[in-house]
């Protein structure tokens, strides 16, 4: 169904609605964008529809009506715009207050998810729901094919002379996959045994041992030299489902079988459906998590497709492609099998990517497809995680309604951004380049992020560092955020309450009673983000097809290995300095048009294509290449130049097609570059391609580094420049001067999404700016000139008046414990007594005034603070600088000061020794989470 029509028929409950419905979801034609209010307005006051989500984790389906609408008012009342209901399997080490499971898809489920969904409309929240429970998900009634399958090899070296013996067991053993959660009565089968040389350059060098299979033993003589023996081995129903609830646990789907996604699909909304009615105009959309398919291969037909599609016989390649995995199916060891000569090592290759190939095109027609048509036909959206194993990294999200990437909390978060390691310093996941991406390309303007996911910082997560993570999303393109998230947990369970993973994103946690600000701060974003489409300039194309060549396909976004380890740094690079970019493949391609010296896709319009270590095209792709350089577009070869085809089939044929194409490729010398990829400081080597090759940055960010990113995005009517801090401690000044196209005949403003001001910019030209730690700047240049707005300008930097008397501090813990101190001279808490201290702490001092006084700073803060001055309330800081307007309070002689800060609580965690959650989240895990630093640090200043 279109979504139009969806949202045409969509139960509404009120005239607002119906707008706010159109305007969040429809595909932001210009019809439904001018239903919508002003967009400011809509900034300043977002719809709920805008603001963050949360991952709503049903522990153990141990749900009751009571607390269901107990914790949807908690959510409500905290900013949160809508829900993902997401049935899990118990945590471990909870007392569970004797509470039952209701089983999933049960009479009682279904009855508490009818609640939970009309409930959640009279609050205005929208209401995802997951397709079945835990990952990747199943049941206990699929059976035979209907469930996961996989291709395993063991391998042996041998060398002789000498006589072979192996017991098939052992060989059974060794291809058993390493998976993380293995089905404990799976089915397995040695289907073929084989001795090669070592190394091996035909395969008319197999000698085939199958025939003994039935014996139980492998008896061989092994002549002089090198050999290895190779067991093809099939296990069916291998994985069990990781963290099923009940009734959705047992054993996985058979994603790759059309007939038993189907059934497992339509039981689900069967259930449903036949008891309480059509859940369009109820739910959103179903939700499927990343695929993490632990490495699942196989169907039954896969023979015959592959034979179909590629035109040769898979099986006797197979085996040479595999190699040894272990948990999620991760590779770990890319040297198991036989070495190959450098021939036969190009057709192993070929073939190798000839299967993922064949996977991918498998899934996204029996599953991918099956799924969005079922969505389709519920009245409802889909939204997913395209990712895992078995994905197009890129093509896997095209066809999605609301495609999703993922972000991390984790250790060095903001400390760091090194170039050895992508994931080092970095929140968002490598992923969400490649699902933003696909947005753009399908002119979708809600790009959605299960956000902070987080098993390492549980209760030592800030506001901050949460935003901090947020805008690292947004960096990558993200512009809606769904918080991994929040647990059923009732008010009665023992301290600190059920967790299954998360942020500890609960009524409990120090920070909850400021979690409004940050949903505020992010509401007004998306607000604005969505209804806009990000301007990107620039096509990268990552060699998919080489990796899958030379290591198989990866599980994203965790891959065992990173090929080309530089993707993420080339997209970093070109947006610190001025331009952005989105990735492209093959199929893009295939399927662009070349129209005034540009590649065209959908929306999209890319003057400039970076081949980032691209060795192989299909004919069609460089053909397409060269059209786009002949008509004037600038193609970048990073490292290599492609200089052959893709897969095995006329590979000889179709590298020479390859390869002339690239010799016409190379004679225009205006057009087609070849740049080496450098050893380091790749901002700097982007800044010389842009300048030796005259690509025009839409803004030049002086005083940058890599922690300073910005992303752009546009209408008709408005330009919007979002410049970002990804530091945790660190400030910057830095100079903002965007090109003429951006101001041309448009007014300059600051929009603060911290309050949802806005300010007039006194020179849009020429922009400085204190960036202070986690902190970001929007800057937006419309058309119309906006009345009585006030003028824009930083807090300067000034170095004011130290407050040097002894501080008086009273400690209020989590635990009703109170505390007093004096403090000679401010200092971290957790160097004091006081480490382990979890709660508000408040500091007063007093300030004699006999000047003009107009702010407080109180300089390094670990919490959020709260300041009063002589009684009045002077706001509260949850990120980036805590400075305090202060003028307006003073009176002339002695001034009363008290600042709260309200601290983390990790570090009183890991006292609770007799606590098994407390000790599990804070000591349990593999590195323990260190004492942090606490409280007011300084100095405390005012000017």
């Amino acid at each position: 169904m279109k979504r139009r029509n969806f949202i045409t028929q969509a139960s509404i409950l009120t005239t607002g609605s119906l707008m706010f419905q159109r305007f969040s979801w429809a595909k932001y034609n210009k019809e439904t964008l001018a239903l919508g209010p002003k967009l400011y307005d809509t900034f300043n006051e977002p719809l709920n529809i805008h603001r963050p989500f949360v991952r709503w984790w049903w522990n153990g389906d141990k749900i009751e009506k009571k607390e269901i609408l107990r914790e949807l008012k908690l959510l409500k009342n905290a900013g949160i715009g809508g829900i993902e209901i997401n049935p899990i399997k118990f945590p471990q080490r909870t007392d569970d207050l004797n509470i039952k499971s209701l089983q999933w898809l049960g009479d009682e489920w279904i009855d508490v998810l009818d609640f939970t969904l009309t409930e959640a409309k009279k609050l205005d929240l929208t209401c995802d729901l997951i397709v079945g429970s835990g990952w990747p998900f199943g049941a206990e009634y699929l059976s035979g094919d209907e469930c996961a399958d996989i291709m395993t090899i063991a391998v042996k070296k041998v060398s002789g002379i000498m006589d072979l013996e192996i017991p098939l067991l052992d060989l059974i053993k060794e291809a058993d996959p390493a998976t993380t959660s293995p089905f404990a009565r799976r089915k397995i089968e040695i289907k073929k045994v084989f001795l090669v040389p070592d190394p091996m350059d035909s395969l008319d060098q197999i000698v085939d041992l199958s025939n003994q299979i039935p014996s139980g033993y492998i008896k061989t003589a092994i002549p002089i030299g090198n050999y290895t023996l190779y067991a093809l081995v099939q296990t069916k129903t291998f994985l069990e489902v990781i963290n099923g609830a009940p009734g959705a646990n047992g054993q996985v789907l058979n994603h790759f079988n059309k007939t038993a996604v189907e059934k497992y699909l339509n039981h689900m909304s069967d259930s449903i459906q036949n008891k309480i009615g059509p859940l369009k105009g109820r739910l959103r959309a179903m939700f499927i998590d990343s695929m993490e398919l632990e490495g699942a291969n196989w169907t039954k037909d896969m023979p015959i497709e592959f034979q179909k599609r590629r035109g040769y016989d898979l099986m006797p390649y197979l085996p040479l492609i595999l190699n040894k995995i272990g948990g999620m199916g991760n590779i770990y060891n890319y040297n198991y099998g036989t070495a190959y000569t450098d021939q036969f090592k190009d057709t192993i290759e070929r073939v190798r990517c000839d299967f993922d190939r064949t996977k991918v095109e498998l899934l996204k027609e029996r599953f991918v497809d099956t799924f969005q048509n079922w969505c389709g036909k519920l009245g409802l959206l889909s939204r997913v995680q395209s990712y895992g194993r078995g994905y197009h990294p890129l093509e896997g999200s095209l066809k999605m309604d609301i495609p999703e990437g993922e972000t991390w909390i984790k250790y060095g978060v903001g400390e760091n951004l090194p170039e050895s390691d992508y994931r080092i310093g970095r929140g968002y996941s490598m992923v969400n380049k490649f699902v933003s991406s696909a947005a753009h390309l399908t002119g979708k303007r809600i790009v959605s992020c299960e956000e902070c996911t987080n098993t390492d910082m549980v209760f030592n997560t800030t506001l901050q560092m949460i935003k901090l993570a947020s805008d690292q999303s947004l960096i990558s393109g993200i512009t809606h955020s769904v918080y991994h998230g929040f647990n059923y947990s009732p008010p009665n369970a023992p301290f600190p309450g059920w967790i299954r993973y998360g942020n500890y994103m609960s009524e409990h946690n120090t920070y909850w009673p400021f979690f409004k600000l940050l949903n505020d701060y992010k509401g007004r974003i998306s607000a604005l983000l969505q209804s806009l489409d990000m301007y990107t300039d620039i096509a990268i194309m990552p060699p998919i097809y080489d990796a899958w060549s030379k290591y198989g396909a990866q599980n994203e976004p965790f891959p065992s290995l990173t090929y080309p380890t530089n993707l993420s740094l080339i997209w970093e690079s070109i947006q610190q300095n001025g331009n952005t970019a989105d990735y492209i493949s093959d199929f893009i391609i295939n399927n662009s048009i070349v129209k005034d010296g540009k590649l065209c896709y959908g929306p999209k319009q890319y003057q400039y294509l970076f081949l980032d270590q691209v060795e192989s095209l299909e004919p069609m792709t460089a053909t397409k290449i060269l059209e786009f350089v002949k008509a004037g577009g600038k193609v970048f070869a990073i490292q290599f130049q492609p200089t052959k085809s893709v897969g095995l089939f006329n590979a000889k044929e179709e590298n020479k097609v390859i390869e002339n194409i690239l010799s016409e490729l190379k004679s225009s010398q205006n057009s087609f570059y070849y740049i080496e990829n450098p050893d380091s400081n790749y901002p700097n080597w982007y800044k010389k391609i842009q300048k030796t090759y005259k690509i025009t940055p839409y803004v030049t960010i002086q005083g940058g580094n890599p922690f300073i990113q910005q992303v752009r995005y546009h209408d008709k009517n408005m330009e919007v420049l979002m410049i970002f801090n990804s530091s945790y401690n660190n400030n910057y000044e830095v100079k903002i001067l965007p090109h003429s196209s951006i101001y041309n005949n448009k007014y300059g403003y600051c929009w603060d999404p911290t309050n949802g001001k806005r300010y007039e910019l006194p020179d849009m030209q020429d922009i400085t700016v204190n960036l202070y730690p986690a902190d970001m700047r929007i800057f937006v240049f419309e058309s119309q000139k906006q009345k009585n707005v006030p003028l824009y300008h930083d807090i300067d930097k000034k170095a004011g008046k130290s407050i040097s008397s002894p501080w008086n501090l009273t400690f209020n813990g989590i635990d009703n414990s109170i505390d007093k101190t004096i403090l000679p001279e401010l200092k971290d808490l957790k160097l004091t007594e006081f480490k382990n201290f979890a709660g508000n702490v408040i500091y007063k001092n007093t300030i004699h005034i006999d000047s003009n006084i107009k702010y407080l700073d109180l300089g390094v803060v670990h919490g959020i603070s709260h300041v009063k001055v002589n009684g009045t309330d002077m706001g509260i800081r949850w990120y980036g600088r805590h400075i305090y307007s202060i003028h307006d309070a003073l009176k002339i002689g002695n001034n009363s000061i008290e600042i709260t800060i309200t601290t983390t609580m990790g570090n009183y965690l890991r006292t609770l020794k007799d606590n098994p959650i407390a000790q599990y989240w804070t000591i349990g895990k593999k590195v323990p989470q260190p004492i942090v630093s606490m409280g007011l640090i300084g100095p405390v200043t005012y000017f």
